[in-house]
């Protein structure tokens, strides 16, 4: 499984779903209350120049000008050190830098701040993943789903899906992905993975079937180019196998699928 895949879509999704929660950290307020947390405080507060630079911050690593990313998200914290949000958009600065430690100590810091936040507790679950720290990423994805007020379930059951396959654990994969699905049946990142876990089964009908359904929802990308590749070769459709392999090399010529596709076809 490539290791980049905390860094797309999902982690992406846990970051602006956070986002349109800014400034709602409210009061202090009891755990012994409810299980919802700021997700289910009034946003009484007023919004000041740190969520200003917050915002600009989550703009910047949408399109990957890390370097402004970082200092907006800097002078974020130094206005308003007590942003969980800010604390969750640097540690995904610093975790696409490659500075794991500082994430590490960002994501913390935005937990301790906002403990019941679904999105906090998914984006780190995904960066726990990364690191291949498997147990402590699914608890993190399991504290995310505690919260009744979650919209976005299916993201953090698709994340603990695809990190029980990195963890060579299918059978839990497969749940997650189902369970993730039976909440949004139209969620892409879930039908791309369920294709892969049907292929790994051998279950080739099933994963041409998710991989139909993907593409009723999204477009192709190199990795789903791949899947359908060694799905139809299974099923021995050569015409299939032609037309998706033209689209992965004239379309993603430099990606590692493009050349495990080759390697695939050398003599």
């Amino acid at each position: 499984m490539n290791r980049q895949w905390c860094s797309r879509i999902w982690i992406l999704i846990a970051l602006f779903a956070g986002a349109a929660l800014t400034g709602c950290q409210g009061l202090p307020r009891s755990d012994l209350d409810d299980n919802t947390g700021n997700l289910g405080e009034v946003d009484n507060t007023k919004k000041g120049a740190g969520e200003t630079y917050m915002q600009i911050a989550a703009h910047f690593l949408e399109t990957g000008q890390l370097d402004l990313a970082l200092i907006n998200a800097k002078t974020s914290l130094e206005k308003e050190p007590d942003n969980a949000q800010t604390h969750n958009i640097i540690a995904l600065i610093y975790q696409r830098l490659g500075e794991q430690a500082l994430a590490d100590r960002h994501f913390k810091s935005a937990i301790k701040l906002q403990p019941k936040n679904s999105y906090i507790r998914n984006a780190y679950g995904a960066f726990l993943c990364a690191q291949d720290r498997f147990e402590e990423a699914d608890q993190q994805f399991q504290m995310a789903l505690e919260n009744p007020l979650y919209n976005t379930p299916w993201v953090a059951l698709t994340n603990a899906g695809i990190c029980s396959g990195r963890a060579g654990e299918l059978g839990q994969s497969e749940a997650y992905l189902r369970s993730a699905l039976r909440r949004n049946p139209t969620f892409s990142a879930a039908l791309l993975e369920m294709a892969k876990v049907s292929l790994e089964n051998e279950e080739y009908l099933s994963a041409r079937g998710y991989l139909q359904r993907y593409l009723a929802v999204a477009q192709h990308s190199s990795e789903s180019l791949w899947v359908g590749i060694r799905v139809e070769r299974r099923l021995g459709d050569e015409n299939a196998v032609a037309s998706y392999s033209l689209m992965l090399n004239s379309g993603f010529p430099d990606s590692e699928e493009t050349q495990l596709l080759r390697e695939s076809t050398k003599p």
